[in-house]
């Protein structure tokens, strides 16, 4: 991969790597892949990982990569569950400030996240957004959802572009351009998306969605080129240059973010938001430079909350 591939993703590594790492309870790191991401992250100065989960099995995946454990403090737990419950209950306890998944299933993390009276739950659902560095592309593009809200309501997708906009007011975006995708340009009532993209920009008129600047139903090449937006005659601050996609549905976002994946040879960082901290969420085909990149963003997500929490302490005291 050429530097200007990468470029964007290592520049947002070389940021983070300027502040103090982020404590991060990681669930249940029980094979090579999800201890490597991890300790990766730390000799990169992005995080400090607290291991959570069983010593025996966390200690082989270790040795079956050559990694030496010694410098990094374990939680001890019996199986995936009490993994995802433990690393959970840490966070809660101010022991981690962000939360990774190892090599548990995302449904089990999410479970734990999302219990009523122990887990992380905030007022917003949780979403899930790509950070997508894409070959050729001038800036970084945020998709969402591609990972948790299979058909999202209206309602829902409220708390989806919020969530997205403020990762993007993290990553230094200052006002995002928020482009609500579908399969054309119009409205259309024989198509929900176009209705439902309508109302978000609507919604956002009247400042129920605030920080950004929305435009929909956009269709995707006239929401990121703007020689396509151009010639279609589709005027705005968002056309053609949008910084966030929110797609249709789970299937759309997903298989949006997977064909530039693989047919772009796109890297991703992968993150949840909407809980108290924020989510890494890796998978075992990512690249070094992905897994990085989601520590990263996690990590800016932490130290932008820390921030302004400490800001809002400064200003009640």
């Amino acid at each position: 991969m050429s530097a200007a591939q990468c470029s964007h993703f290592e520049r947002l590594v070389a940021a983070v790597t300027a502040i103090p790492p982020v404590v991060t309870a990681v669930a249940h790191p029980c094979n090579s892949a999800a201890l490597v991401g991890a300790v990766d992250a730390a000799r990169a100065g992005i995080m400090t990982p607290l291991l959570v989960g069983p010593r025996e099995k966390i200690h082989a995946a270790a040795e079956s990569a050559g990694l030496d454990l010694s410098v990094y403090e374990i939680a001890d737990t019996e199986h995936s569950q009490a993994s995802a419950e433990t690393a959970v209950a840490l966070v809660r306890a101010g022991r981690a400030e962000a939360l990774m998944k190892g090599s548990l299933s995302t449904d089990e993390l999410l479970a734990a996240v999302v219990r009523r009276d122990t887990g992380l739950r905030t007022g917003r659902r949780l979403s899930h957004c790509f950070v997508m560095d894409v070959p050729g592309h001038a800036k970084p593009l945020i998709i969402t959802d591609a990972a948790i809200n299979i058909f999202p309501t209206l309602e829902e997708k409220v708390d989806i572009v919020q969530n997205a906009i403020d990762l993007a007011r993290c990553l230094g975006i200052q006002t995002p351009k928020v482009a609500v995708l579908s399969a054309m340009e119009k409205v259309n009532p024989k198509l929900q998306s176009t209705i439902e993209a309508a109302a978000l920009c609507k919604m956002a008129d009247r400042g129920q969605i605030t920080g950004a600047l929305l435009d929909g139903p956009l269709a995707l090449d006239n929401a990121i080129d703007p020689e396509a937006a151009r010639i279609k005659g589709i005027a705005g601050p968002v056309a053609g240059e949008a910084d966030i996609l929110v797609t249709p549905d789970l299937e759309a976002g997903n298989l949006l973010a997977k064909s530039l994946a693989f047919l772009m040879s796109a890297d991703s960082a992968g993150i949840v938001l909407g809980a108290r901290v924020p989510i890494v969420l890796t998978s075992r085909a990512d690249t070094v430079q992905s897994r990085l990149a989601s520590c990263a963003v996690a990590a800016l997500v932490a130290h932008r909350r820390k921030a302004s929490a400490a800001l809002g302490a400064a200003l009640g005291g």
